[in-house]
Order: structure tokens, then sequence, then C-alpha cells
């Protein structure tokens, strides 16, 4: 665990008298997320150095993390963040790999590409090929994905958008930051020509291209993603990629807190043809809903990162980031336990959401099992059976001590993943 939480010199000077065997990877940021990475990666024996711009984050405290500290967030000043990378780098004796957690992480090593650190997906230009919207959907028609009825407003024209679509629909970004910035949200349902009306006037300040989209008429529990790590060119490897289905969400339409590890072949299909296509390499999450009325799941987004239940391919046999650091550094081999027969059956549950869904849902029925909870109260999910978790840990309890004592405060963190 790293017992320390330092600013960007103490963190420099602990690094420059650390002795580390092999690269250490750069988790960033250290949240929910960042512990699950930091976990499947000091699993195979990989240093773990956690970077934020707050001590917030859960992940310092775990036991996988070697040495945490501050670096400038990169929406704050990406050249500060570039030159507190590059001094961290320069005080370690092997490069690191880096593995942004967020959106605005990833943004901030693919624009500024720190010196000495290495980055295991694409660079930029690879990554802005998946993650803006208008591109992503044109490869879908190309490649015959199925995708919401989706027209970019520019092009377009609000006329011919209200005509053509029904109310309510969708507003959403091509590129999330500057939508962010003006909104809050990556997404808006506007339910009249007012409301559509006002959404593009305050996207056009914030010079944030947006696209109006259908309202797809989702069947809730069926919310699929493609869990994959791509491979670049140079590496000799198969895309790793487990199917997840996005169980029970909290708040009903919230953020995920059961995910299941399911086999939907035209999923794993589609998202790695579009994948493919861009050329991307490196994690990335494939977000599907199931549309009622097309009686098939069509591509929403795809994340070019890791995310809060990356836990759960890990469990199934595809150690995502560990295959990511393998390619990264030369003379290290991983090979996933699903390479052969396939994913194992495995099961995520992050645990307050999902008890807070239990206790405050009246229509929602649990569908954790008494062997399930007994096997999470005992700790025996560790050692056996399908099941993993989000923070919880027996064997490295100290991320679920921090999130309790925080909850037990009026603390807030910045980010929910």
């Amino acid at each position: 665990m790293a017992d320390t939480f330092h600013d960007t010199d103490g963190l420099v000077a602990a690094l420059s008298d650390a002795d580390f065997d092999r690269p250490p990877a750069l988790v960033a940021n250290a949240h929910i997320t960042g512990v699950s990475v930091a976990r499947a990666l000091s699993a195979h024996g990989v240093p773990v150095i956690a970077l934020d711009r707050t001590d917030s984050g859960l992940a310092p405290p775990s036991d996988a993390v070697d040495y945490a500290g501050q670096v400038t967030y990169p929406l704050d000043d990406a050249d500060g963040f570039r030159a507190d990378v590059e001094r961290v780098a320069d005080a370690l004796e092997f490069e690191p790999v880096a593995f942004a957690c967020m959106d605005e992480w990833v943004r901030g090593f693919a624009e500024t590409e720190p010196a000495g650190v290495r980055l295991p997906f694409s660079d930029l230009a690879g990554v802005e090929r998946v993650l803006d919207k208008a591109n992503l959907y044109a490869l879908c028609e190309d490649l015959g994905v199925p995708y919401p009825e989706t027209y970019e407003v520019g092009e377009h024209g609000i006329d011919e958008i209200v005509e053509t679509l029904a109310f309510p629909f969708v507003v959403k970004p091509a590129h999330k930051r500057k939508f962010e910035e003006a909104f809050g949200t990556n997404v808006i349902e506007v339910a009249d020509r007012g409301e559509f009306e006002e959404v593009v006037a305050g996207a056009r300040e914030h010079d944030a291209t947006v696209l109006a989209q259908e309202k797809v008429n989702t069947e809730a529990g069926r919310d699929t993603s493609l869990a994959s790590y791509m491979p670049p060119e140079s590496a000799d490897r198969d895309p790793l990629a487990v199917v997840g289905n996005a169980a029970v969400r909290y708040p009903e339409f919230g953020t995920s807190c059961l995910v299941e590890r399911v086999e939907e072949p035209s999923v794993r299909e589609h998202a790695l043809a579009v994948l493919e296509e861009t050329g991307y390499h490196g994690i990335s999450e494939s977000e599907f809903v199931y549309d009622a009325d097309r009686a098939q799941y069509v591509l929403l987004d795809v994340n070019t990162r890791p995310w809060k239940w990356i836990s759960m391919p890990v469990a199934a046999g595809a150690n995502l980031p560990m295959a990511a650091y393998a390619d990264a550094v030369d003379g290290v081999e991983y090979e996933a336990d699903a390479a052969g027969g396939g994913p194992r059956d495995a099961r995520w549950v992050y645990l307050p959401d999902y008890v807070q869904r239990c206790l405050t849902d009246a229509a929602f029925w649990d569908v954790l099992s008494e062997d399930d909870w007994a096997s999470l109260v005992s700790g025996d999910f560790e050692r056996e059976g399908d099941l993993t978790t989000g923070i919880y840990r027996p064997s490295d309890p100290a991320p679920a001590v921090k999130y309790l004592t925080g909850e037990f405060t009026d603390r807030e963190y910045y980010c929910s993943c």
C-alpha cells in the first residue's frame, strides 16, 4: 500500500529512491476503476504508481498500489500535466506504462505524449477516430452495424431534424469535453423544438458539435458491452474480448452495479468490426442497448479506456490491463486464461450501489442468492465461484474502509468511476 499520498515533489523524491525490477504502471485517476486496474496488474507482479489531482480516491491505500501522488489535472493545465508526468518518469529506472481511467486522463496522455512514458493505446488520432461519434456512426453505416438514427445538427439543420425525428429525442456531443463544459452532462433529452433550439444554441456558444439521435426503445436489463483489448499490429496476439450484461443499474437508469458475462455473438462481432476498422489498439468498452422495436442490439458509444467493471473480464480469465502491459514492455508475456476455451462465467457487483438499489427501489428484487451473500460476507468469493467486486476485498480492505469512512463525512469525490 502507498503509505503517503505525496505532492508532486514528494512523489518524485520517493520514486528516486524506489527499487523496481520492471517498469511500473502509472494508473490515473486513482478511484474505483483505478483500484481495479491496480489489482489486475499487481496480481502479476507489476508495480503500480497511482496518480491523481487529489488524495480522495480509493486506490492509494490498496495493497496493489506501491506509490501514490499528485500531478496537475490535464484539463486544468495540459503543459503542467505533461511536465509533472515527465518528472515522475525521469525519477524511474524504467519507462513506466500509463493506464488512464477516465476520458480526460486518456486525452491528457494522448495529447501531450509525455517523454519517457509508454502508452499502451493508440495515439490521439486513433483515439479520436473512436471517440468522435459522428465518425463512429459513419463507420457503423459502412459496416452494417446497427446504431440509433442520428443526425449531425450542423449538417442537417434544426428544421430537417425536427421533421425527421419524433420528440422526445436526445442530443449528444460528437466530442464529450466541450459539451460537458456547457451542460455538465453527455446526453440531454429534449421534449420539443424550443428545448432543442436552446441546447443547440448553448452548444454553439461552446463550439461543440452536436448530434440529434432518436430515443431508443430500450429493453431494461439487456444493456450489453464488449470489454476488449485490441493489440497493436506489432503484437502476436488476438483481441481479448468478453461480453458483459449490465443486469442491474443504480438508479434504475444509472451506472452499472451488477454485470454478468454473457454470450452475445452479434455484440462481439459488431464491436470488433468497428474497432478493427478504426485501427484503434488498447483497452475499450463498446456499449450497446437492446432496441425492442428493431429487436436487435444497437451501438451507442465506445470508451477508449478501462471502466468501472473491468474486474469482471479479469475474473473471466481475460486480464485486459495485463495484456496491454505485456505488449508495451519487451520480454513480458501474458496469455489469457480465456484464450483457449473462451471466457469463464463471471459476475461483478459494486456493493454500495447494489445495496442502495435493494433498499430504495420497492419494485426491485435482489438477484443475489443466499450463497452469494454468504460468499461475500465470508470472503470466499475471492477464492472460488464466479463473483467479484468493485471495491470490497477482504484480502485488500483499505479501499473499502476509506469508502466507508468517507460516507460518514461530507467529503465528496469528483469522479464516479
